[in-house]
Formats: C-alpha cells, structure tokens, sequence
C-alpha cells in the first residue's frame, strides 16, 4: 500500500452500512417465491459473486434469463427496502470516517445501490458531507461488475489511479481496482468470507478502523 494514496474510495453496502441481516432476510424472501429452502448468511457468504445474477442461478440451481433476473432483483429489493431501517453503519466507520477527513484526506462513495434511494440514506445517516462525491447505480437493474462504474467514477473525481484506494467487501471490488490500477484493501465484515477475500492477494482486515489503520502504517 503506497504511502502516497490521499484519497479513499467507499464500497457502501457491507462496507460502510451494516446490513448483512437485511441481505439475507431478503435473499431469503426470493427463495420463499421460488419455493427454495432458506439458508444462512455464511452459506450466502460462499454463493455470492457478480455479476449478482450468477449467484441466484448457483442458488435456484437454474440458468435465469434476463427478465428472469429482472424479477429476482425486484423481489430481493423489494424485501431488502422494507428492512432498510433497520440498518446502520459498520463498528466505528462512523469514528473513521471523520478521522480521516480530519487528518486531510479525501474520500468519495462508489455504490451499486440505487442512486435515488443512496443519497437521503447517506444523508439520514449523517454523513453525506464527509464525501466529495456520492454516485450509485442509475439503472433500473443492477447486479454487475464494477470495473466500468469505477472507471467513471475516477473520471468524475478526476483523480489518477495512483493516487487512491478502493476500499470494499467483495472479491469483485479488488478485481476492478487490479484492472485499473488503483490499490484495494477488503474488509471481512460483509457480503464474502475472509477465505474468499484472500484468493484476490489484495489486503484483507476485519474491520474498517483497521482498514485506516493499515494506509496510516503505509
């Protein structure tokens, strides 16, 4: 990790926000529809990648086409918003947030949340004006890889790849940062186990103090 780095790039779901228990409640409502028993976070932890839609069909043990996928996201969104409020932001992300605005970094929020619905949850929690920028998903559908959200993102910040650090929780975020050049470090608090995280050789921590802790010690 390069010492240089002055500028951090947030994941947000599972990152940031604290909402493994809505995920799985809301996998689990598309497995009620399709009449498919019920599992557990840690066996979703193993199921999950991106695009998301590989993941349902490795669940429903069926090829999903795409108005098919279009349907499952619906359902999972559907029950995934109704337990919205209850979801907050990961141990101390609050306390590093701050720190690291207040010791002179920089730092955006690259989400593949709805971008409509991002923004007054950001804000609700008391957080938006920590972000020089806040971009999430304007599709309708979402579910893919972030490589070219990302490349957009660093486009609009106008920042090199050199210069930042994308921070997520998934093995997708370290393959999009590795395409572009940009440093990654994964937290294990969120959508895949530590396992998992480890096979991308990018840096993995438990939590996202430790996270700041590891660009401090670069």
């Amino acid at each position: 990790m390069e010492a240089r780095v002055k500028h951090i790039i947030w994941d947000w779901n599972g990152t940031l926000l604290d909402d493994n228990h809505a995920v799985i409640q809301a996998v689990n409502a598309v497995c009620a529809h399709f009449k498919r028993g019920t599992i557990t976070h840690a066996e979703w932890q193993e199921i999950y990648t991106r695009p998301v839609s590989v993941s349902y069909s490795t669940l429903l043990g069926t090829e999903l086409t795409v108005a098919d996928w279009a349907n499952v996201d619906r359902l999972y969104h559907q029950a995934y918003r109704a337990l919205l409020h209850t979801c907050g932001l990961q141990r101390g992300a609050d306390s590093a947030l701050q720190g690291w605005r207040n010791a002179g970094g920089s730092q955006s929020l690259l989400s593949m949340f709805f971008h409509t619905e991002l923004l007054p949850l950001v804000t609700q929690l008391g957080i938006a004006d920590l972000f020089a920028r806040i971009d999430g998903l304007r599709e309708q559908t979402g579910g893919d890889t972030k490589v070219e959200y990302l490349r957009r993102h660093l486009a609009d910040l106008g920042k090199q790849p050199d210069e930042v650090v994308l921070i997520g929780d998934i093995t997708d975020d370290a393959e999009a940062a590795a395409q572009l050049g940009v440093d990654c470090v994964l937290v294990s608090v969120g959508a895949m186990t530590r396992r998992r995280l480890q096979t991308t050789g990018a840096p993995v921590v438990d939590s996202v103090p430790e996270a700041l802790d590891l660009l401090r010690a670069a």
